[in-house]
């Protein structure tokens, strides 16, 4: 008999990203989330179901806090998220959830939301889900550990990871959460520069954050890519001076692949390397039509990519250093970033932006339900044969892929707003106009109600995956969660198909 938990169902949902200010915010189908939540509390009144919200369901890296982690605002920061008026009705219908018999509420860790790794914030989590009903309190269960969640529906094994920890951007360091969950329980604090975060979560909040009050909307894009980079630096030069951070920061992800390569392994612990030297090459941060705008054009001396952008970094706050390079013309340090974009790009900031996209979409199968990306490969190949059904999140990117003999691998997707590039939209500067005037606007608004060609440009997608017992055999189903969310969710791709 298995000491894992059984059900007769189990759905999943992840990537919920509540959290940010009104207008920062980057979850929109709240509605639909609470009806889909108290559609799946309906099923089966007699069986038991688990609902496992799988990783990330805060972002507090959106919220104003001090550093890169909450420790002694973390209970205010989750409080503030739960009360948010844009987010209270989902934790009624998870309240409502957890109140049934036979039902049970999993709440797995991601990389947005690592306080909820902490004893006080789960301890505020489970009040205000099920107050002093000791019943309620017993079916919510956490999963902080990086261990995943496991059980069984029917006599097929499932089993639910967030999907980060094969991430070298975004790994957690589970022990270092454990010594500050240590620290809060014993009435100890954490000073900001004693917590070093991963090569994401400096990201977002180092450079993605600021850009994201200017444009609402960048971090729909994928940060940790080569080509959005090159974007946001399109975007907004005001980032030259953070290019020295983006050195740092991918030198940490090269870093971090290392624990990250072992983050679902069960082998032996290694400590971190000190004072590793990363070999670095910022031309591969913009590109392929970015490098090559800055290494086909005359203006650039015979200076490589690396050399112009280290140069206006190392430069940026130094007067001698601008008179030296007077006879280039460049003139102030705003005036060099903007002749650099002219380097990379010969162009306008639209036609920088349209190539940008193109290298973002290059063999482009992001949206491919079939792709066997990188999280599949590594998850797939840390996790055992007697595992039947696999389920993360994470990338944002919905999957359903055979794995063979009769074993099945979902992604179930996101929560959040999706945009869709088109090879169509960027096929030339003037298609890709009317598409450049929406995002430079920047506002989400602006977003939600832009239209190309009769469609709107935010996906209506809304992603979840079931594993039912149904008439004898175990079936897994990727589906969309349609309308208001209150009805039967429509099916994408079901196994044994």
């Amino acid at each position: 008999m298995s000491n894992f938990p059984e059900f007769d169902e189990v759905h999943v949902i992840s990537d919920i990203h509540m959290g940010g200010k009104p207008g920062f915010q980057i979850l929109r189908e709240t509605q639909r989330l609470a009806n889909f939540i108290d559609w799946v509390s309906r099923q089966r009144p007699d069986g038991r179901i688990a609902l496992v919200l799988n990783g990330d369901v805060f972002d507090t890296l959106a919220e104003d806090i001090h550093g890169y982690v909450a420790v002694d605002e973390a209970v205010a920061t989750v409080q503030r998220i739960m009360d948010d008026p844009s987010f209270s009705t989902i934790w009624k219908s998870l309240a409502d959830f957890v109140k049934l018999e036979g039902r049970a509420l999993v709440i797995v860790i991601g990389n947005h939301d690592i306080e909820i790794s902490f004893p006080t914030v789960q301890r505020l989590m489970v009040l205000r889900l099920a107050g002093n009903d000791l019943k309620a309190r017993a079916r919510i269960e956490f999963s902080t550990t990086g261990a995943g969640f496991t059980c069984f529906v029917g006599n097929s094994c499932v089993y639910c990871t967030h999907g980060n920890e094969v991430d070298a951007w975004n790994y957690n360091r589970y022990e270092d959460l454990a010594k500050v969950g240590r620290r809060l329980n014993a009435g100890r604090s954490l000073e900001p520069s004693e917590w070093f975060p991963n090569a994401g979560t400096r990201m977002v909040k180092e450079v993605m954050n600021d850009v994201k009050r200017k444009f609402a909307w960048i971090d729909l894009l994928k940060p940790e890519t080569s080509a959005a980079i090159g974007a946001l630096l399109v975007l907004d030069p005001s980032q030259v001076k953070k290019i020295g951070h983006l050195l740092s920061i991918v030198g940490e992800k090269v870093q971090g692949q290392k624990q990250a390569d072992q983050r679902l392994s069960a082998e032996g612990f290694q400590p971190p390397e000190q004072n590793v030297a990363v070999p670095f090459n910022v031309e591969r941060l913009l590109g392929t039509n970015l490098k090559d705008g800055v290494l086909g054009v005359d203006v650039t001396g015979g200076r490589s990519a690396d050399d112009m952008l280290l140069n206006a970094e190392e430069h940026f706050n130094s007067k001698e250093a601008f008179a030296a390079e007077a006879d280039s013309t460049l003139g102030t340090p705003q005036l060099i970033w903007d002749r650099l974009t002219g380097w990379i790009t010969g162009v306008g900031k639209d036609e920088a932006l349209r190539r940008a996209m193109l290298d973002w979409l290059a063999k482009d199968k992001t949206f491919d339900i079939n792709d066997q990306d990188d999280t599949f490969k590594q998850v797939t190949a840390a996790v055992g044969p007697s595992i039947d059904f696999i389920i993360t999140g994470h990338t944002h990117l919905e999957r359903a892929v055979q794995i063979g003999a009769g074993r099945y691998y979902f992604n179930c997707g996101t929560w959040i707003r999706l945009l869709q590039f088109t090879q169509d939209m960027l096929k030339d500067t003037a298609s890709f106009k009317p598409i450049y005037d929406v995002l430079i606007n920047g506002k989400m608004e602006t977003i939600d109600n832009a239209e190309f060609k009769g469609k709107p440009f935010v996906m209506d997608q809304t992603s979840a995956v079931s594993i039912k017992e149904e008439g004898g055999k175990v079936v897994g189903r990727l589906t969309h969660v349609v309308g208001d969310g209150s009805g039967e969710p429509f099916e994408i791709k079901k196994f044994p198909e």
